[in-house]
């Protein structure tokens, strides 16, 4: 059985990138209680600093999106992507 998780055509990736980009924008009203306000978030930060520091906070909340954005990248990865293709190999084993 080839490994499903070295792909050349990877389209379950490209299923979840699109699934970001254009499903994840047709938000329902319960989804915009659950969103991360990141930015309303920092603007009121760095509302409460002294404005010398402001620059620096903004660069290390900059810091903690992008972290933060890539933790969910690795976990939809590890989590869905790997999961699926467990599963497949699960079925294809119970075939053969």
């Amino acid at each position: 059985m080839s490994n499903l998780r070295q792909v050349n055509d990877d389209i379950l990736r490209d299923w979840m990138i699109f699934r970001d980009e254009t499903i994840s924008s047709l938000r329902t009203s319960e989804d915009r209680k659950h969103l991360i306000y990141f930015d309303s978030i920092c603007d009121s930060i760095l509302k409460s600093i002294p404005k010398q520091n402001r620059p620096y906070v903004q660069k290390q909340l900059n810091k903690l999106d992008d972290n933060f954005m890539d933790h969910l990248g690795y976990l939809n990865e590890k989590y869905f992507r790997n999961g699926f293709c467990d599963a497949i190999q699960l079925i294809c084993g119970s075939i053969d």
